[in-house]
């Protein structure tokens, strides 16, 4: 896959169809690789007439790692945002947008639909509000505005979120965590195989291997962020919300509120769908997000 400099970091990008059709942009979320957009969501895109970019964020995969970075103590994180003092942190879902812009600018592309997931529907979010010429209609996929008033995760979700491997170094131990922490995510109607996500989590690792600082730091940015109603007002494009009603990490009202804030903004809700990207809904999605880009 190439590699491209952008906003001053190296990106790894991957892309489908035609550079002559309209571009679709995908990020995804919170230390995950591109890979896990699945190909049938951007092939079916390609057949729909789009030109389909995905690409690793910064801190995952093979995009630049921030190692000079140091961690930042999620406690102190969240206690400093709870008394509402400056947090520092060595980098923001802001800069993440502008990562996403700045690929956009490296491969000469003006404007283009942007999908987020997650982290990936957050950074969506400000790219659409702060990036308003470059954004011609978004979609954000089980994410939220970020208000302190929202429910948050269910434990068992959290706790897998911040599930450490027995050991390591070992790849077998890690390689049983990313099955318990996507198992913890899953949407329970659409339950994979154990073989079929053995398969999945082994090729993720064998790609961009174990990487979890670079998820403490993009972690570190979610809960500094502030949140972003203000912002979504101002969104005039058309807009997208994707949301699983079982989803345990972002709560259904959490889709709910941020298509609330959107003024042009539909909400579409799928029953049994939890935190992850379920093959078998894959061509709804496509269709979805075509018919979104339409009405641009």
């Amino acid at each position: 896959m190439p590699q491209v400099t952008a906003n001053n970091i190296s990106i790894e990008y991957e892309e489908f169809g035609s550079a002559n059709d309209p571009c679709v942009l995908l990020v995804m979320g919170l230390g995950t690789q591109l890979t896990a957009w699945p190909d049938s969501l951007c092939h079916g895109l390609v057949d729909k007439g789009y030109r389909v970019i995905r690409y690793d964020n910064r801190d995952v995969g093979l995009s630049m790692k921030f190692d000079h970075a140091k961690v930042p103590s999620l406690p102190k994180v969240l206690i400093m945002r709870a008394l509402r003092l400056p947090v520092r942190v060595p980098y923001s879902l802001d800069d993440m947008a502008n990562d996403g812009v700045g690929l956009l600018d490296a491969l000469g592309i003006d404007q283009a639909h942007v999908v987020g997931a997650s982290m990936g529907g957050m950074i969506v979010q400000l790219m659409a509000a702060s990036h308003s010429n470059r954004v011609l209609s978004m979609t954000s996929i089980m994410s939220t505005t970020g208000h302190r008033s929202l429910p948050r995760a269910e434990p068992e979700a959290m706790k897998a979120l911040t599930l450490q491997p027995d050991d390591p170094t070992n790849m077998a131990s890690v390689h049983a965590r990313n099955v318990k922490v996507r198992r913890a995510m899953e949407s329970p109607a659409y339950r994979e195989s154990d073989a079929a996500l053995d398969k999945r989590v082994a090729a993720a690792l064998e790609r961009g291997g174990y990487y979890p600082d670079g998820a403490g730091r993009q972690l570190a940015a979610i809960v500094a962020a502030n949140d972003r109603r203000t912002l979504l007002k101002s969104v005039r494009q058309p807009a997208l919300v994707i949301h699983g009603e079982d989803d345990p990490l972002v709560k259904l009202a959490c889709g709910i509120d941020t298509a609330k804030h959107l003024a042009n903004g539909e909400l579409v809700t799928f029953p049994g769908m939890g935190h992850d990207v379920p093959e078998p809904l894959m061509p709804q999605w496509v269709d979805l997000i075509d018919a979104t880009a339409k009405r641009a």
